[in-house]
């Protein structure tokens, strides 16, 4: 099944702990190259990420970008003792040699700055549910590959089927393009008036007929758009499979453009090379 290498995908979980994301996104790509973005507390997961995702994809330009976002109190709430200590010592050495009285309420305490904090949250079970969202994730984000890629199939096999079209209106013109040059041949022979040399006549019948002679351009025009067709049905990459029959195709055109000895054929070769170049960019951007 065709995979195009442009796709996204977004996966979210929400749980006590907090709030997970992961995205997905990718472009085409000569070869697989991926850039993890992970949070400060997830950066050792980067290797587990870069094997999962090279496990399954094998062409492309991937960022895959985790978020999270710890729920509100999830971690709990811990006291920095040796701060709240050090009030309280202060307070006390204050008012022992300051005319001031009154003690140091607990209320007032946890209201200073930096006596309270938010805990951090146990990270194992986060870290399990991240990596099992990531294999859902990417789960989403072949599918879209995939769904994208039958897309591009689809067109390039449209533009093949044409091509092959051509080649057969390229195989019944010939006939008429022979039987008209030699109409020609012979009108301009008439027009002499020496009896022309037969060995200079057979040589210019050759000539017309090396010219006509595209068979070959033509099969092999028709043997690249049936391998274009099992490729496609392939459940493998096969982005640069296609790109080398394009390559095959595009010189069994050139071929036939410069055989062309009518405007019929002149034609069919140029329309060939359109539909090979289409053809082309869409390659680009399957795996």
């Amino acid at each position: 099944m065709a995979c195009s290498m442009t796709a996204f995908e977004r996966r979210e979980l929400t749980a006590d702990w907090g709030r997970l994301a992961w995205e997905l996104r990718s472009v085409n790509h000569r070869y697989l190259d991926l850039t993890p973005r992970l949070p400060e507390d997830f950066r050792h997961l980067e290797s587990v990420v870069r094997e999962r995702l090279g496990q399954r994809l094998s062409r492309g330009k991937v960022e895959c970008t985790l978020r999270f976002q710890t729920a509100l109190g999830a971690g709990g709430v811990q006291v920095n003792w040796a701060q709240a200590e050090a009030l309280v010592r202060a307070a006390a050495e204050l008012e022992a040699r300051l005319p001031v009285s009154g003690q140091l309420s607990t209320d007032s305490l946890l209201r200073t700055p930096g006596v309270l904090s938010e805990a951090s949250p146990d990270l194992a079970p986060v870290i399990e549910a991240a990596l099992t969202l990531l294999d859902e994730t990417l789960d989403g984000f072949i599918v879209a590959r995939q769904r994208e890629g039958e897309a591009l199939a689809e067109m390039i096999r449209s533009r093949a089927d044409r091509i092959e079209e051509l080649a057969g209106e390229a195989r019944r013109l010939v006939p008429q393009i022979r039987q008209r040059l030699q109409e020609k041949l012979e009108a301009r022979l008439a027009e002499l008036e020496h009896e022309p040399d037969p060995g200079r006549i057979e040589q210019e019948l050759v000539i017309a007929a090396q010219r006509l002679d595209v068979d070959e351009e033509l099969d092999r025009l028709v043997m690249h758009v049936q391998e274009i067709r099992r490729v496609l049905a392939r459940q493998e990459p096969i982005g640069r499979r296609l790109d080398f029959l394009m390559q095959e195709l595009n010189r069994e055109a050139n071929t036939l453009g410069s055989k062309a000895a009518a405007i019929d054929t002149t034609q069919v070769a140029v329309e060939i090379k359109v539909l090979i170049e289409q053809m082309r960019e869409q390659i680009q951007n399957l795996e």
